[in-house]
């Protein structure tokens, strides 16, 4: 395709927790701590988002790196943590999400509206996740009984490398049949997902209330004073634009003036 390509826009992908389901992304979060409870060591809920949207696998091996997290298994286990203890805390995960995941899967305010409106502009509807496939199968239907039926599902252990790496989203691009990259938009809430989609080439768009950088469910969210709601808006938008996201919005509800302002953009020849 010509570097000077003009539009449209072709296709939007979208990631999951804390973008399309599961308002806060709380799901993983609870997972880790329990997973990590259940060999003794304590991991906070701020401690175990930190590394969110990579890979599973990857996750708990980045958890378990962290300078505190790191000192609290040396205590209790007398030496480091080691690939066989992240296969074995990634043994456990994958259980408790299954359980997990199906409780947080409500769908979140927006998002069939969203969909709906870039499907009457003839936009494919993509998805890549961290979950793994295993996970995903548990999800999936619970979305899908809401409305949302994605065109294509791409998981980390279908494609070589995982996030921040672009392989997802290729992958993606391939099943939908649609390039070049600068006719796709990918919607994250982290900053490993974010990295995806600007290594993909692909216009980058990061959700800032309803993921992980605010981290707390709906009714949580709606029962705070509106100053907090405000700085708190402001504080996950600054960090998420610092990872490079060509735009912040809260939520997916917020995504058709976006859609509109990528597609002026690109008609006056600008790239991602």
């Amino acid at each position: 395709m010509s570097q000077t390509y003009r539009g449209p826009l072709k296709a939007v992908i979208f990631d999951w927790a804390g973008t399309v389901v599961d308002f806060g992304c709380r799901a993983p979060v609870e997972v880790f701590v329990r997973a990590f409870a259940a060999v003794g060591i304590r991991v906070d809920p701020a401690e175990a988002r930190v590394p969110m949207g990579l890979p599973k696998w990857d996750h708990i091996k980045a958890l378990g790196r962290q300078p505190a997290v790191a000192e609290r298994w040396e205590r209790a286990h007398g030496r480091a943590m080691t690939d066989g203890d992240v296969d074995r805390l990634y043994g456990m995960f994958l259980p408790l999400s299954v359980a997990t995941v199906a409780e947080h899967a409500t769908l979140i305010p927006g998002t069939l509206e969203t969909v709906a409106a870039l499907r009457s502009r003839r936009l494919a509807i993509g998805s890549t996740t961290g979950y793994g496939r295993e996970i995903m199968d548990a999800l999936m239907p619970a979305a899908v009984v809401q409305g949302y039926t994605p065109d294509c599902l791409v998981c980390p252990n279908q494609v070589p490398v995982g996030r921040p790496s672009p392989l997802m989203m290729y992958k993606a691009m391939l099943e939908l049949g649609v390039y070049p990259a600068a006719a796709v938009v990918k919607v994250d809430d982290t900053q490993p997902g974010i990295e995806e989609g600007l290594a993909a080439g692909s216009w980058t768009v990061a959700v800032s209330v309803t993921g992980n950088e605010v981290g707390l469910s709906e009714a949580d969210w709606n029962a705070l004073p509106a100053e907090e709601r405000q700085w708190r808006t402001e504080a996950a938008a600054d960090r998420l634009r610092r990872e490079g996201a060509h735009y912040v919005i809260g939520g997916v509800g917020d995504l058709m003036p976006v859609i509109d302002d990528i597609e002026e953009r690109l008609a006056r020849g600008e790239r991602p």
